[in-house]
């Protein structure tokens, strides 16, 4: 996908319709209803999770009934979460603990007009106490209510902006595909009165053309634009003979999965338009295992939807992308020497090109996969796919088609952290992506750094790809399936992994409980520590390993005391929440250090807050000594404090009880205490 910043801007999730696997234009996403004692999703299997946090099997009518009470009591909760009189929340996706617990995902709306920016999750008990909110703005009720809804700003110049965009895209259309409709643009500062529009046609490479544009209601300003195009017997060419879900029988037969949700496969037959035609045959075997015959790709993509369809179900307990027991459908053979995929929210579909001279269809099993569960997000987190939720909504993808490959275990495509090993996109057998050490394809990013978010998501996924190989195997030189990977870390310390089903659960599980639309890799972590420590409890090895993880990938701090290359640390990393309006206390212990602190003495933070400028923070030595490390700012609206400050402490001794002292000096916006770090 392209996306084009007129100011700092991110979008929301909701408007994420489809994903393309390939960097676009830069290389050639009631609470009866679950019985008691209800059941785990089978990753219970994951050995030492405690049974009563991982997800319950729940059935599309169960799921049906949830959402069908969240909405019929969202009145109550919108009163409840103080929200004012002319907003009005719609519940969009529920998932349950085992233990009752259920974390039901809302849109919201301002005097009926959709507010972009404003999704949240509300986490309730079984008793349906709610125990916590996750917002993905934090603009305050004040704000909203002071938008109106009266534009200075004509629909036609919105739609004129638009078009002008659409065009240096490539696309030829002459009027929007959806008339501009005004919304409340929360992603991002100040809630404001704007309009979406959205222009279709085709772009440069001939890739489906879905661009939104967002306008300035008042001024007529752009305030941000993003292409929203994500970019029987089967004999397949990658995955050899399998066993695909059809219908018919005697000798009629079609590519209708009756099992699945009734996932369809259909032939573009080179058109870019359309569902094409429903492949179907005398008998039951589709292709022969070579890209010339035309049900060879179809045989690919309708097995890769089965086993994705398959692992989601059978391991996440999530039946269907939307979790209500529909199918998706999968369109092959789009356009001429395509070389791309992409997933439509508009179709609710995969689409495949042929490849370089049409030789190497691009349904091969991971992209399947990755593509496939672009809708899974969509439908659960809504990652906003543009900046660091960009990045996440990529690696998403590549996480559990990996995790898919390993599910799926065939012999001729077995499990790897390869990502398009197949598809020979590269021409010289080399894969699209590395998981262990995504900068080998010479874009990627190894780990977070402050300007990744500027960078195309399909390399500012490298960094949460690398979390998730760390997380899986661990670092250093390993063997897995007969490809050798050799993982380096950002601190040039080592990471222990706590195994694949592990890390596939927890990313799963803070995808869809903890992650909002504007996720970015600080929430992200903090999200799956919440998770690890649901799971297994905050003093176990997946929690220290996820902790350990994201610090190799420079997000974050490492649980305890160790041995940076640049000299000791000792930290905090217990999570906590930082009382609204008051002072807290997060202790460090230092001990053996000769003499006295450096003059450079390192102090890492990393703190999650909605309105950054509310704090203050000090670092206090031992003997009570203050140091300034941050002044409150009430123009300082941007979320988190991740930062490292350097104080010269060289008066002071080392040894002793160190203090991170944060002061919340406003109220209304709230915060979590994830790490602090002391290198010596």
């Amino acid at each position: 996908m392209r996306f084009t910043h007129s100011r700092r801007a991110t979008a929301t999730g909701a408007l994420i319709a489809t994903a393309a696997l390939l960097a676009v234009g830069m290389q050639g996403g009631a609470a009866s209803a679950a019985p008691e004692g209800a059941t785990a999703a089978p990753a219970a299997a994951v050995k030492g999770a405690d049974p009563g946090a991982l997800p319950a099997k729940l059935s599309p009518a169960q799921r049906a009934e949830l959402l069908r009470e969240a909405n019929s009591t969202k009145a109550a909760t919108a009163e409840e979460l103080g929200l004012g009189a002319t907003e009005e929340l719609v519940a969009r996706d529920v998932v349950k603990d085992v233990d009752g617990t259920t974390h039901t995902r809302y849109e919201r709306t301002l005097d009926g007009l959709p507010v972009l920016g404003g999704d949240l999750v509300v986490a309730a008990s079984k008793s349906g106490a709610t125990q916590g909110v996750t917002k993905a703005s934090k603009a305050t009720g004040a704000q909203l209510k002071a938008v109106g809804t009266k534009a200075d700003v004509a629909p036609a110049a919105a739609e004129k902006q638009a078009l002008t965009a659409a065009k240096a895209d490539g696309s030829k259309s002459t009027e929007a595909s959806k008339a501009p409709r005004k919304v409340v643009w929360a992603a991002n500062g100040t809630p404001q009165l704007a309009y979406e529009t959205v222009v279709g046609g085709l772009q440069h490479d001939g890739t489906p053309n879905e661009l939104h544009v967002i306008t300035d209601a008042s001024s007529g300003a752009k305030l941000f634009e993003w292409q929203a195009i994500e970019t029987g017997t089967g004999n397949t060419q990658y995955s050899g003979t399998v066993t695909l879900g059809t219908s018919g029988s005697g000798s009629s037969y079609n590519l209708t999965d009756t099992a699945r949700g009734n996932h369809k496969t259909y032939n573009l037959n080179r058109g870019t338009s359309g569902t094409g035609t429903l492949f179907s045959g005398t008998d039951d075997v589709w292709g022969n295992g070579s890209a010339s015959n035309t049900e060879t790709a179809a045989a690919d993509a309708h097995y890769g939807a089965a086993e994705t369809w398959d692992f989601y179900k059978n391991v996440m307990g999530r039946t269907g992308i939307k979790g209500d027991g529909a199918g998706a459908y999968s369109r092959v053979h789009y356009g001429n020497s395509y070389v791309n995929a992409f997933w439509s929210d508009s179709c609710f579909c995969m689409t495949y090109g042929d490849g370089s001279g049409n030789l190497a269809p691009l349904t091969s099993l991971d992209v399947a996969a990755h593509e496939m569960t672009h809708g899974v997000t969509s439908n659960t987190a809504g990652l906003n796919y543009s900046g660091e939720s960009g990045g996440l909504n990529e690696a998403t993808s590549d996480i559990f088609a990996a995790g898919v490959e390993f599910y799926s275990n065939t012999t001729t495509d077995p499990g790897d952290y390869l990502v398009g090993e197949k598809i020979d996109i590269n021409g010289d057998g080399t894969p699209l992506r590395y998981m262990d050490k995504p900068s080998k394809d010479g874009a990627s990013k190894d780990s977070w750094y402050s300007g990744l978010g500027s960078v195309d998501v399909h390399y500012s996924s490298g960094p949460a790809n690398h979390f998730f190989y760390l997380l899986s195997e661990g670092s250093g030189a390993k063997t897995v399936n007969g490809v050798s990977y050799n993982s380096p870390t950002s601190d040039g310390l080592p990471v222990t992994g706590i195994g694949r089903d592990k890390a596939l659960q927890i990313w799963f599980k803070a995808l869809t409980t903890k992650f909002t639309s504007t996720t970015n890799y600080a929430a992200a972590r903090t999200g799956t520590l919440a998770v690890a420590g649901e799971l297994y409890g905050t003093s176990s090895a997946e929690y220290a390993g996820v902790a350990n993880a994201w610090a190799a990938i420079a997000v974050g701090s490492r649980p305890g005391g160790g041995t940076d290359p640049g000299g000791k640390v000792f930290q905090n990393t217990t999570v906590k929440a930082i009382a609204d309006n008051s002072t807290s206390n997060f202790p460090v212990v230092v001990s053996g250090v000769t003499g006295n602190a450096p003059s450079t003495l390192s102090v890492a933070v990393n703190i999650t807050h909605t309105y950054r400028g509310d704090l203050v923070l000090d670092l206090v030595a031992p003997d009570g000594t203050a140091y300034r490390l941050k002044n409150s700012s009430s123009s300082d609206s941007a979320d988190n404090v991740v930062a490292t400050y350097t104080v010269n402490a060289s008066s002071e001794v080392a040894n002793g009880t160190w203090n991170l002292k944060v002061q919340d000096v406003y109220s209304g916006d709230t915060g979590t205490f994830n790490s602090v770090k002391l290198t010596f």
